[in-house]
């Protein structure tokens, strides 16, 4: 299994809505490793690491995210897959 990693920053109404939890949620779902986190912009960044058409998947989740958010635009990077374990909401 190749593993594949992608970083994501996500523009819109996304914090206070539950976009995070939900995040950790789907991403958990799919077993994928990785992380989420508020930025002080008021966008959320996402790292996902795993097979890549799972990671592909939680790409295009996020252009939805939580039934309470708004997304506006979603921009992912591909990265080098590190040694993630689990996924985690980050503070």
């Amino acid at each position: 299994m190749t593993r594949t990693r992608a970083r994501v920053l996500v523009s819109g109404t996304v914090q206070g809505v539950a976009y995070r939890a939900n995040t950790r949620d789907a991403a958990r779902e799919r077993g994928l490793d990785g992380w989420v986190r508020n930025l002080n912009d008021g966008r959320v960044e996402a790292v996902f690491e795993g097979p890549k058409e799972d990671v592909e998947g939680m790409i295009e989740w996020c252009r939805t995210g939580s039934l309470a958010a708004d997304v506006q635009s979603v921009e992912s990077e591909s990265e080098e897959p590190g040694s993630l374990n689990g996924f985690e909401v980050k503070r």
